[in-house]
């Protein structure tokens, strides 16, 4: 059946909707691309029938063509999907992926992820900003936290001095306690 491999490299990333990325199935394509050249040459020999003139070759040549576009559409959307969630890796858990997670993709993936994060360090490097910094955007400018550890004195960009002890709250703007947020030192209070 035409198209069936193709089919089942888009339902398998379908089923791991939960935002995890399955393994590279580089055997599904491979045979895909296999079933796509054995078309594409029972085309080719039909058309090359055609002009010598025999007649009736036009309806089947159309099937092939189509089944041809159909699964050139759905390795498209197969490397397409599998890419965006790739990106959106990147933004969520930074430059560095899991290991295991490096284990589900193909070689080409990985290059595109390095380039990928290499392009958008330099543009926030030139930019000089960190647009990873609020993923959502933030409510307010103030957050009130709680120490969870002793860490000592923090001294704020404009100055400020506070005396991060373990229980203690503060009232801090959100840009200067979020990188201690997310080392797991401050957390916010609700």
């Amino acid at each position: 059946m035409f198209g069936q491999r193709s089919t089942e490299l888009l339902k398998e990333l379908k089923r791991a909707e939960d935002g995890s990325l399955p393994p590279y199935n580089e055997d599904g394509v491979r045979q895909v691309l296999e079933e796509m050249n054995g078309l594409f040459k029972e085309n080719q020999e039909e058309v090359k029938a055609t002009t010598s003139g025999e007649q009736g070759y036009l309806s089947g040549v159309q099937l092939r063509h189509a089944c041809l576009e159909r699964n050139q559409r759905c390795l498209l959307a197969y490397v397409y999907n599998r890419m965006m969630r790739l990106r959106d890796y990147r933004w969520e858990l930074g430059g560095v992926l899991p290991e295991e997670m490096k284990l589900n993709l193909s070689e080409q993936e990985l290059i595109w992820f390095n380039k990928y994060n290499k392009l958008l360090a330099r543009y926030m490097r030139d930019c000089g900003l960190d647009l990873t910094e609020h993923i959502q955007p933030p409510k307010s400018l103030y957050i009130e936290v709680r120490c969870l550890t002793n860490y000592g004195e923090f001294v704020t960009e404009d100055g400020a001095i506070f005396q991060l002890t373990k229980s203690s709250q503060h009232h801090m703007l959100r840009t200067q306690c979020e990188h201690l947020i997310r080392q797991g030192i401050l957390e916010h209070v609700q």
